[in-house]
């Protein structure tokens, strides 16, 4: 798409000098299609992702709007979106494109804040930026008339719905204007925004940004397999490491988010965190001083972290992988901002949450590559890098008299200035470049430890086994694998202790160590295979030739078992399997 300057937008001399002290000269896409066609009055559905610049193309037209109408005018727009934060952030935005448009009056209503103190300001509103619920009290409390409304924005429409808002919106929508024009950003079109368009908007233009390309092309992503005892450890040491001046964790409960941010403070780290529970005025403070640049980072469930705009993040860090891909791309969006670039890493641990991560990547179009935990040796000459630069800076201003005097005392001791610097170091330093190495350490001899064992490494081949069955098979389209990962992710058995498997059409006869099979049948209570639940018993006695009973054998136990009333032999079996999977 070709750039387009604001310079070619037609704004307002005043709008356009705003514009320019924000620092944008090129129009986002979202920006340049968004722009003309909402001036046009009609319905708009947009369809873009976060950090694209949505909030400054409803802007634009909506101060547009109130700035033409004669005062006093009423309420002109009306600009829904789903969480405080987000509220804020729009709120900003305007009062900074219309910073010399004295017309204009923005005000914010959202919850947690004194609905008193909005009352007042609403007075003398024009354009009202607002949560749901809190547009909903003001209506419901008189303080909030839409009768002189001319247009609606939903901001995030899908997260609105996701959250709940859906009849608050369609309360608001109803009690608004029939004539007025409805605008909607949204950046999934699920069935539900679907309905909402077509019950509400009249005739709907459709913009769609990026529709191939979901995720930003200046995020570096990756995504790091620990073992989930040992996040943590991954975590700080990546800190440690990457060294990132401003970052975002994201975590899925309010509860990890205080653990890590109790964690990250003990370790020394400039961390403040968000999440539903904590106090609006909290949560305002602690986003101030993130922008301001007082605090490097920043923990946050997903809703929290709603409508966090700061440009110069770069890094964003998943705890927890994301409930899905459209939370993911919302994730990573807060960094890569501005023609910046940015990066992503996502904890993972074991092989289900390695394949989520390879659907996100697939589902987001985007390359997420595996990343390896630096090494002990990487780790240390980073140190080694970070020591001079704070070495470089002390020395850049004059030592305290006192410490000048006890390097001249240690001097004529007999002692060399290169040994008393070393000594200095080490005693100031030493403690923290121990401390992440070592997690990273065990990190690896962990990994190394699991990969020994999965691999049967270190122990020797049982001389004898003993069978157990479990019914699962081929009809279920189990495969070696699926048993064996099973068997040895529950029981303490490596894949070079289990012998033969074999698999037949309803279940599956397993040889293991002779006198385990109590201890693996009651390990195995409760397992699900292939996501199928399945139970498992002991199959035979010991035997020392590795000897699996013949498959006739097993085959006609196995339909005697499941085939009573059902008939037997291959008719019984292909009913069987009908009646139990419904095909």
């Amino acid at each position: 798409m070709t750039k387009i300057p604001f310079s070619q937008l037609q704004l307002h001399p005043k709008m356009e000098r705003a514009i320019s002290l924000m620092g944008f000269d090129i129009a986002t896409p979202v920006q340049a299609r968004a722009i003309p066609l909402i001036r046009t009055g009609a319905d708009v559905i947009a369809r873009s992702q976060t950090g694209t610049g949505k909030t400054v193309a409803f802007a634009i037209p909506a101060i547009e709007s109130v700035a033409a109408a004669a005062e006093p005018a009423g309420i002109q727009v009306l600009i829904l979106c789903p969480t405080r934060e987000l509220a804020q952030q729009a709120a900003e935005e305007i009062r900074k494109v219309a910073r010399f448009l004295t017309k204009v009056h923005p005000v914010e209503i959202y919850g947690g804040a004194a609905i008193d103190k909005q009352c007042i300001r609403l007075r003398h509103a024009n354009l009202v930026i607002g949560t749901p619920g809190r547009v909903m009290d003001h209506m419901r409390r008189g303080t909030l008339c839409l009768d002189q409304l001319k247009m609606v924005v939903l901001d995030e429409a899908d997260e609105m719905l996701n959250m709940g808002f859906k009849e608050d919106i369609e309360t608001i929508l109803k009690d608004a204007p029939a004539d007025r024009q409805t605008v909607l950003f949204s950046a999934t079109m699920p069935p539900a925004i679907m309905k909402l368009t077509r019950e509400f908007q009249n005739d709907p233009r459709l913009i769609e940004i990026d529709k191939d390309q979901v995720t930003i092309e200046d995020i570096a992503q990756s995504y790091v397999d620990v073992p989930h005892h040992r996040k943590k450890d991954a975590l700080i040491g990546l800190l440690q490491y990457h060294q990132p001046k401003r970052a975002i964790i994201f975590s899925n409960t309010k509860r990890m988010v205080d653990e890590l941010s109790e964690l990250l403070s003990d370790k020394g780290f400039s961390v403040e965190s968000i999440h539903s529970d904590i106090r609006q005025t909290q949560r305002t403070s602690v986003m101030q001083g993130f922008k301001q640049g007082k605090t490097s980072i920043l923990i946050a469930t997903d809703i929290a972290a709603r409508g966090i705009d700061v440009s110069d993040i770069d890094f964003v860090i998943n705890f927890d992988i994301p409930m899905n891909s459209e939370y993911y791309v919302h994730r990573i969006g807060r960094t890569g901002r501005a023609g910046k670039t940015g990066s992503s890493i996502t904890l993972c641990s074991g092989r289900r949450e390695v394949i989520a991560m390879r659907n996100i990547a697939r589902d987001v179009k985007s390359d997420i590559v595996p990343l390896q935990l630096p090494s002990a040796a990487e780790v240390k000459t980073m140190n080694k890098e970070k020591i001079l630069q704070i070495m470089g800076k002390t020395l850049q201003t004059e030592a305290d008299a006192l410490y000048q005097e006890l390097a001249d005392q240690l001097v004529e001791q007999g002692y060399s200035y290169r040994q008393i610097a070393a000594a200095a170091m080490k005693l100031g330093l030493k403690k923290e470049e121990i401390a992440v190495t070592q997690s990273f350490l065990e990190i690896q001899r962990e990994a190394l430890a699991k990969d020994k064992k999965r691999r049967g490494e270190g122990k020797p081949r049982p001389a004898a086994y003993e069978t157990i069955q479990i019914d699962i098979g081929s009809l279920q389209r189990v495969a070696v694998n699926h048993i064996v990962g099973a068997i040895t992710e529950r029981t303490n058995l490596t894949g070079g202790e289990i012998g033969k498997v074999k698999i037949l059409p309803n279940d599956t006869i397993v040889e293991i160590p002779a006198g385990r099979s109590s201890e693996v049948i009651k390990a195995m209570q409760g397992c699900r295979i292939y996501g199928t639940a399945v139970s498992t018993q002991k199959a035979s006695g010991i035997t020392a030739e590795r000897k699996i009973p013949a498959k006739t054998s097993v085959k006609t136990a196995a339909y005697q078992k499941r085939g009573s009333g059902k008939g037997h032999g291959n008719a019984g079996q292909k009913k069987a399997a009908r009646q139990r999977y419904g095909k």
